[in-house]
């Protein structure tokens, strides 16, 4: 025995009432719950269409000039910085294990016996 799919359809006033509350504050999921919408994506297909695509979560930055050079030279000095890091982090696990093999060739502790106090 098959059962039947209910297919809901909504009136425009109802889905108007419905996207003026979401664009007042209240979430997609409260709205769902308090209609008894189904699918998570009809609320923002509803938005989209009839609020000019007004989602609450887009963001629109708006800087100066200056202030988007300013964070182009931020980044590129923050790509120069790891760099440096990482080459760092290399050479220091590189002179680790020199240290350690001369250790065991040498069978002593280097560190122990010439390390700065």
């Amino acid at each position: 025995m098959t059962e039947k799919t209910t297919t809901k359809r909504y009136t425009l006033p109802f889905k108007m009432q419905v996207v003026a509350e979401y664009k007042d504050g209240a979430s997609v999921r409260d709205l769902r719950l308090k209609y008894d919408i189904g699918g998570g994506s009809t609320i923002r297909e509803w938005v989209n269409q009839y609020a000019n695509g007004a989602y609450r979560n887009k963001v629109v930055r708006i800087q100066k000039t200056e202030e988007y050079l300013e964070l182009k030279r931020m980044k590129k000095r923050i790509a120069k910085l790891e760099s440096a890091l990482s080459e760092n982090v290399l050479e220091n696990r590189m002179l680790k294990a020199t240290v350690e093999a001369a250790d065991k060739a040498l069978n002593t502790d280097l560190k122990k016996n010439y390390a700065k106090t």
